[in-house]
């Protein structure tokens, strides 16, 4: 749960406009900020999700530069730029034709968080579902970690599929590029099992065609559930 001093960024009017004096937006954050910005309006006129936008104006060395938190009922979509050079790194790695969609791409993955915290299933499985047994030699520490990974590859993968699921809908002719991005980026010093390996369920998703005839939401859980292994 995040618990940031941080500068809010209210969403009026279609246009950002900061209601703290504590900081001003840097150029790399009011670029991320443009980049998503058709997720979070989409977020607020058409899902009606409780969403605020956070900008941290201290340093955040570390953090990832895009996360979401959950507090009071509410999900903070929260950027973490400063003293963070990843967030510069992430946004030169990403190619210009595509940088705007990528960024919507990343933004989505993080309503898929949001959408999970709100129906109360966050790192819950569906019934029926049976978990993998916890291996008998690790220490009690060790197995609450080895469970936490676990659960977290789970809301991974079914976040990488709501941000699938919105390139469908909103960028369809991108959609075979930013879904080899996604692959690359997953598959980058990647452990597996660990929590940020979410190859099994990008594998179910390689053509938008897994996506057609459902809302975002439920376009990705019905994905996610067939990806579902331990």
């Amino acid at each position: 749960m995040l618990r940031y001093l941080f500068t809010l960024v209210a969403l009026l009017s279609g246009a950002l406009t900061q209601t703290a004096q504590a900081a001003d937006l840097t150029p790399l954050e009011t670029r991320w900020l443009q980049g998503i910005w058709p997720v979070v309006v989409h977020a607020r006129d058409v899902l009606s999700l409780p969403l605020d936008l956070v900008v941290q104006p201290q340093d955040a060395p570390g953090n990832a530069p895009m996360a979401l938190g959950f507090v009071d009922g509410r999900c903070k979509l929260v950027l973490s730029m400063r003293g963070n050079p990843e967030g510069q790194r992430q946004f030169d790695a990403i190619e210009p034709a595509v940088l705007n969609a990528t960024l919507e791409l990343m933004a989505a993955h993080e309503l898929g968080h949001c959408r999970r915290y709100l129906d109360g299933a966050w790192t819950s499985v569906p019934a029926g579902f049976v978990a993998a047994k916890v291996p008998a030699a690790l220490t009690p520490d060790l197995q609450r970690a080895w469970l936490e990974m676990r659960s977290t590859r789970r809301e991974e993968g079914y976040g990488d599929l709501v941000g699938l699921a919105w390139t469908r809908e909103q960028h369809p002719e991108l959609y075979a590029k930013l879904h080899a991005w996604l692959v690359a980026e997953r598959s980058v010093d990647l452990i597996p099992g660990s929590h940020h390996d979410t190859l099994d369920w990008l594998a179910l998703a390689s053509v938008p065609a897994v996506f057609e005839g459902r809302a975002m939401f439920e376009a990705a859980n019905k994905v996610w559930m067939r990806g579902l292994k331990d």
